[in-house]
């Protein structure tokens, strides 16, 4: 199946998980639309100085993978920066959150995955 650009959902999210700004989340597939475990597969994207909040991941968990720009994880209380082609995983159980640190938009993949 064939999905273009112009027909993925797009949804815009103030203060994702207590973060700041907001954040475009592209939904490329719905999780009803997907037969395995996937819950999310999604492009989001943070301006400069927003953020996704710090979450617990539970029953399930969730890739980023950085297409653009730089910004920061916290992997589990752990700062970690990143940039463009760096991958994050979060498992079951583990926290974590990511801002934009840089001039531009940092925009990456989610997919979250259910145990």
């Amino acid at each position: 199946m064939v999905r273009r650009t112009e027909e993925m959902v797009t949804e815009f999210r103030k203060r994702m998980r207590d973060g700041d700004g907001t954040a475009e989340i592209k939904h490329i597939y719905k999780g009803d639309e997907l037969k395995g475990n996937t819950r999310l597969c999604a492009q989001i994207t943070l301006e400069p100085n927003a953020s996704i909040g710090t979450h617990i991941h539970e029953n399930e968990e969730e890739v980023y993978y950085i297409l653009e720009g730089e910004g920061e994880v916290i992997d589990d209380g752990q700062p970690v920066a990143v940039k463009k082609g760096d991958a994050i995983l979060t498992r079951d159980g583990a926290s974590h959150s990511i801002r934009n640190t840089g001039n531009a938009d940092l925009v990456f993949m989610a997919v979250i995955n259910l145990y």
